[in-house]
């Protein structure tokens, strides 16, 4: 799943802050952006779970455009960030699904260039997206 994130950006004097707006308490900084970066991922994590420990319904990724619009981003660059939510969402189970070849092609295609962890978590993602609106 891709959430928009909030960036920041630091300078010599400053550390780079990257938020998640979408995921609540999901906030932190680093020296540069590439270690922004990795605490960001490290901080959803951490706050999912807690989210998902808590029984509380993991938060779907608003468009960046609404976010813009908050004037408590203004002056704030943009970003994705993709999230495997798919641990948070509770006990995995196996279904059988019946597509068209054309589909599931298109489908493996995109998870080997878009480097998806997998066609179900693709799907579970694909899913999650269409229910959330």
């Amino acid at each position: 799943m891709q959430y928009p994130i909030c960036i920041e950006w630091g300078d010599d004097n400053t550390a780079t802050g990257i938020q998640i707006p979408d995921i609540p308490g999901a906030v932190t900084a680093g020296d540069t952006f590439e270690e922004a970066y990795a605490a960001a991922i490290e901080v959803a994590h951490i706050m999912l779970e807690e989210i998902a420990g808590n029984g509380e319904p993991i938060p779907m990724p608003t468009r960046t455009a609404v976010h813009r619009s908050n004037p408590d981003f203004a002056g704030m660059g943009w970003g994705m960030l993709e999230i495997d939510i798919t641990p948070y969402l509770g006990k995995t189970e196996k279904v059988n699904v019946t597509l068209p070849g054309f589909v599931i092609q298109r489908i493996d295609r995109y998870v080997r260039d878009h480097n998806v962890k997998s066609r179900s978590s693709f799907l579970a993602d694909a899913a999650m997206e269409k229910l959330g609106r």
